[in-house]
């Protein structure tokens, strides 16, 4: 295991600059997410990380040692794709000992290992199978495996579940942070999937357009995110925002004014997660007409108009625009009156020119 120092890596394809100065300590055993939008230059990064792309600039050490250099295979890192990237005509137990023995280990320390690594992801019973005759999340784990018995510095994961259906996905998730809890080792993993970031993340890196927008735990990034791309990226439902005015210690917002101080006079966005608006509850309450009520069992989504004077240019980009995430309470009906409420407390402020949090 290894600590991990990326120092102001770069990488431009001519004039295009894909990913600006980038910057991150990993501690060692830590599990570091780095989850964006398509082309955000998350992916890009790890491939640097990894050895397959040259970086334009910077400096990459693992252990304290320069690697910046140096090929993939002596950088002593394991990689998973998304893809598996098995060998058809290998069976699973040849699958996994393949890279051992490309380095010419010990047949018998080759079988210990392979065993050991089929204990502790369930796949013993599968070792002479081949890879067409398993499932997707078998041949997931199998992929795992051979990154396991290497016993690298660091695990370097590019979007391992994307291939996976829903209900695997989650099972494969569990699966992985448990590994990692077991074994400890650094691990580098790319998503665009923000569910995975945060459930399984020591500490999340939100990119985008090739720059980091923030660096924190998955609870501080929910609580205080650092702007308003963060503010909508994290949460699902994203964020509601709508324009407010901020005076004197007073927030007028969505047709009311709350005791909420912003830092400073001025127009403000303000930030409202749909879970936390409540039906006829709260310090603060509004009425609305719903636009749209989509039930979900346990839960509704009601979307409802914030209003010309209080739309965003987020809120317009919205088809069905703002959402409240209430628990079933019976019949909510389109048109008619219902009053939501909130805790002014919950309220994220943005500044209407900048996009920072206040």
């Amino acid at each position: 295991m290894a600590n991990i120092s990326i120092r102001n890596v770069e990488k431009s394809y001519g004039a295009l600059n894909v990913l600006k100065p980038f910057s991150l300590e990993i501690e060692d055993g830590e599990f570091v997410v780095l989850v964006g939008p398509s082309g955000c230059g998350k992916s890009t990064m790890l491939k640097i990380l990894a050895g397959l792309e040259p970086a334009s600039g910077g400096q990459i050490l693992i252990g304290g040692e320069d690697v910046t250099d140096l090929a993939p295979g002596d950088r002593d890192i394991a990689m998973v794709f998304q893809n598996y990237a098995l060998y058809p005509h290998l069976t699973v137990r040849q699958n996994v000992g393949f890279g051992l023995r490309m380095r010419g280990m010990d047949s018998a320390e080759i079988t210990r290992r392979v065993n050991d690594a089929a204990q502790v992801l369930e796949i013993g019973p599968y070792l002479d199978r081949r890879p067409k005759d398993l499932s997707g999340g078998q041949r997931q784990r199998v992929a795992l495996g051979r990154a396991i018995v290497r016993q690298p510095r660091a695990f370097l994961m590019d979007e391992p579940l994307s291939n996976l259906d829903a209900k695997l996905r989650v099972h494969m998730r569990a699966e992985i942070g448990a590994l990692h809890q077991r074994i400890g080792t650094t691990t580098v993993y790319v998503t665009h999937d923000q569910v995975e970031a945060m459930t399984m993340a020591d500490r999340v890196v939100i990119m985008r357009g090739g720059e980091i927008q923030q660096i924190a735990p998955p609870e501080e990034l929910f609580q205080r995110p650092a702007n308003l791309f963060v503010a909508g990226f994290i949460g699902s439902p994203g964020m509601n925002m709508v324009r407010g005015m901020a005076s004197g210690g007073r927030l007028s917002v969505l047709g009311h004014e709350v005791d909420r101080r912003a830092g400073r006079d001025g127009p403000v966005i303000v930030g409202l997660r749909p879970e936390h608006l409540r039906i006829g509850e709260g310090r603060a309450q509004f009425s609305v007409r719903p636009t749209l009520v989509e039930s979900l069992g346990s839960e509704k989504y009601v979307y409802f108009d914030a209003g010309a004077p209080y739309r965003t240019e987020s809120d317009s980009e919205r088809s069905k625009g703002l959402i409240a995430r209430v628990a079933h309470s019976g019949p909510i009906a389109a048109g008619s009156e219902l009053v939501l409420g909130y805790d002014p407390d919950d309220l994220h402020l943005f500044d209407a020119q900048t996009g920072l949090a206040l």
